[in-house]
């Protein structure tokens, strides 16, 4: 019976609006039905879950793709660069200390700096296996981010309108300070249409920093993993294939409109299936430093790259 209720779910929320006469599922809301749901009957397919969200996310980003033009894409969003660079940096320092004084496990610490600097779970499950981080340490890890890129979804937006933001301040604000792409993307769309093009841009430009992240781990985590594996994130590559095919090649407006819709209801779906995935014994997995140490950095990047942004954009 719960698999049934779950994929009916799935059904209502993947189906545009206006199309059987509901309203509208929107991002936040499709993320705190699949947060209930798990944290109630509990996900009765979690292979299924995990699998499809991270596909689903991967496509409906390179979708996204196919509304946006390369060229003034890459223009808005230069002016959020200087400070991506700045603030990834920033906080992995930050964060390694953070550890080292409140004596976090060190590779516990750094996954969750990571996590914080990057991109969330993609860049832990990225760095992960490069500093052979155990069962526990990916479990804490993935727990503090996911419990907070949850948060984010929901009082970004608010938060925005409450500063007056215009969008292309809250698109870099949100591809700076949301950890996860999922609630990045779905904290543009709730914003607006140039809000989400912009942090999707952003957000996926910062993700490439997990080359470089995991190149540098490896050396200082050398002694313990000189054999690690290094996970790149492709569908990013696929991301500007779209924008480039977008911008140069004359496709029918109703293609890349029918796409960038299916790829934000592909979105929207992706937030349920990630609310899912929140179990009980991830919140008892979450212990009081490490979440600690996770507030404390995103304290530290929410605010300067508000204040910054404030500052410096339109």
């Amino acid at each position: 019976m719960k698999k049934i209720l779950y994929f009916i779910l799935c059904a209502i929320i993947l189906f545009p609006a206006g199309l059987l006469g509901w309203q509208e599922v929107t991002p936040p809301l499709a993320l705190l039905i699949g947060l209930i749901f798990a944290l109630t009957a509990g996900c009765p397919a979690p292979s299924f879950n995990k699998r499809a969200s991270k596909l689903l996310l991967q496509a409906s980003v390179v979708g996204l793709g196919f509304g946006m033009n390369l060229v003034e894409s890459l223009r808005s969003g230069a002016e959020g660069m200087t400070f991506t660079v700045i603030s990834v940096v920033g906080v992995m320092a930050i964060g390694v200390a953070l550890a080292s004084w409140m004596a976090i496990d060190r590779r516990t610490g750094y996954l969750i700096s990571a996590g914080t600097a990057i991109c969330g779970g993609s860049a832990i499950a990225a760095v992960g296996p490069v500093v052979k981080a155990n069962e526990n340490e990916m479990a804490v890890s993935l727990g503090v981010i996911f419990i907070l890129n949850s948060v984010a979804l929901f009082i970004f937006p608010p938060l925005g309108h409450m500063l007056g933001m215009s969008q292309a301040q809250f698109g870099t604000w949100a591809a700076i300070a949301i950890h996860d792409t999922s609630s990045v993307v779905g904290a543009g769309d709730a914003y607006g249409p140039e809000a989400l093009q912009l942090a999707t841009l952003i957000k996926l430009t910062r993700a490439l920093w997990i080359i470089p992240l995991a190149l540098v781990t490896m050396f200082i985590f050398r002694d313990r993993s000189g054999t690690g594996r290094i996970s790149i994130p492709w569908f990013i590559f696929l991301f500007v294939a779209a924008m480039a095919i977008n911008t140069y090649l004359p496709l029918p407006g109703w293609l890349t409109t029918t796409l960038t819709v299916a790829a934000k209801r592909g979105l929207v779906l992706t937030l349920f299936l990630i609310g899912c995935s929140l179990s009980r014994s991830t919140l008892r997995s979450v212990g009081f430093k490490p979440m600690i140490q996770a507030l404390i950095l995103w304290g530290v990047i929410g605010v300067s790259s508000c204040i910054v942004v404030l500052a410096t954009i339109a």
